[in-house]
């Protein structure tokens, strides 16, 4: 199994910025990022190869154009760079791995994968 450790969460104001990061160990075919918060279903947000394309952004409007998923294969980490943050972005935020390339398609959610991590809490004030 591939263990995950997400960092980079904080507070910050509307229209701030954070850039979550989570170190892996081990190897995987994809990875990606999913939050959950608590006026927030659990939500994919994109899903990157083992290569570092990105397989699909989400599909939310809102979230486009403001999160952009990257993954540093040298270093084995995984990057969520969000900007123009807003209050409805408040949620903790999870990365995930998965080792079965047949899942590393816009068929499957992130949330899916058969590993995450514990998760780094974003919370954005108005």
């Amino acid at each position: 199994r591939v263990q995950l450790a997400e960092s980079g969460g904080g507070s910050v104001q509307a229209g701030g910025s954070l850039r979550l990061s989570c170190a892996a160990s081990g190897d995987s075919a994809c990875m990606g990022w999913f939050r959950e918060g608590p006026r927030l279903p659990r939500e994919d947000i994109a899903m990157i190869s083992n290569t570092g394309s990105t397989i699909y952004n989400s599909y939310r409007q809102s979230l486009k154009g403001r999160f952009t998923i990257s993954k540093d294969n040298a270093k084995n980490t995984l990057y969520l760079q969000m900007n123009n943050l807003t209050p409805d972005d408040t949620a903790m935020y999870y990365c995930a791995a998965e080792s079965d390339e047949l899942r590393c398609s816009g068929s499957w959610y992130v949330y899916e994968f058969s590993d995450s991590g514990q998760g780094t809490q974003v919370t954005v004030s108005s």
